[in-house]
């Protein structure tokens, strides 16, 4: 009742301004309900988390001079969340494609990314020509067969190989038990271990802890999101008998989809910034590079070591500022 009391009916139905809808799909939020301008304006507006969190990993990119592949990554991302605004704003079949072939490319861009890293460059040149053509074909067939499962299963199956080969390289190359178990069939040898790489190892096994940590919340955030958006599409008329029933702007909370867009832009940063550390760790500049993660709830960052800091505690804070004052 309380709700009722504070909210407003949804208002019918509008002619939106850009015409008929002539996209392949179209998703749970009711159309031009809110604006003319907007077929569906929290899908519309949800996309700006994705440019806001895609300016950031470019800014970071040019401050902190992480690998040009990360730089292009971001700007990957960014038309990602741009073709996604223009295509729930208008449901228009061209702007369906900027949207979906953007997460394809920029998937293929990541597996270029992962799969080059220390290779020889005729690999990296098979690999690059592979996945171009791979991506021109994806793009030929999904216009051809214009269904939205095709490119629903091919993205996942691209990020899955991607991810899964990210954590493998991760794992194999800081974990210093399996370092050492791959020196022993490169060299055969097992020498005795210095004081020095006795120090490394605790670093990089520090360092693994964390990286595996930042997976999990990543991954969790983004799977959320993809679970919410099953929802939304299972159970869409129940959703949308709910959401005039409680009214705007109440309504909005069960937008599913807007829901999607948040949580996959926070786990696709996820994804980047490790990305961005691990390429760092890989080249063997752990010292030169740390995380800046100071809260569980914030959004982490690759910052050169001599520009980061240590966030101390409130409480350390308060005890350190009263013995200056004694």
């Amino acid at each position: 009742m309380a709700l009722r009391f504070l909210s407003y009916p949804y208002p019918p139905a509008q002619d939106g301004y850009w015409g008929p809808v002539t996209s392949t799909i179209n998703w749970c939020e009711e159309d031009y309900y809110a604006t003319v301008y907007s077929a569906e304006i929290v899908n519309t507006i949800t996309n700006v988390l994705f440019m806001y969190l895609a300016c950031k990993g470019i800014r970071s990119c040019q401050k902190h001079d992480h690998d040009p592949i990360f730089l292009i990554g971001f700007v990957g991302y960014f038309l990602v969340g741009t073709g996604s605004f223009l295509f729930h704003a208008t449901l228009k079949y061209p702007m369906q494609l900027v949207d979906e072939l953007s997460m394809i490319y920029t998937t293929c861009l990541m597996c270029y990314a992962t799969f080059s890293h220390s290779k020889q460059r005729r690999f990296s040149v098979i690999l690059g020509l592979s996945l171009v053509g791979l991506s021109i074909f994806i793009t030929l067939y999904y216009h051809y067969l214009q269904d939205p499962g095709f490119h629903q299963n091919t993205y996942a199956l691209l990020t899955a190989i991607v991810l899964f080969r990210s954590m493998y390289l991760m794992d194999s190359n800081l974990r210093p038990s399996r370092r050492r178990q791959k020196q022993a069939r490169d060299d055969g040898s097992m020498d005795a271990i210095t004081e020095q790489q006795e120090a490394n190892n605790g670093r990089d096994e520090e360092i693994l802890n964390t990286m595996w940590l930042m997976v999990a919340c990543g991954l969790s955030i983004f799977l959320g999101g993809f679970g919410v958006w099953s929802l939304d599409n299972w159970f869409c008329t129940d959703l949308r008998r709910w959401r005039r029933n409680i009214g705007l702007p109440w309504g909005i909370v069960l937008e599913g989809h807007g829901w999607w867009h948040l949580m996959t832009g926070i786990g696709a940063y996820f994804y980047l910034t490790w990305g961005v550390w691990l390429r760092h760790c890989l080249n063997g500049r752990q010292d030169e590079y740390r995380l800046e993660w100071p809260r569980w709830y914030s959004l982490p960052e690759i910052v050169k070591a001599k520009e980061s800091h240590e966030h101390v505690p409130l409480h350390e804070a308060k005890n350190k500022r009263a013995k200056k004052t004694r």
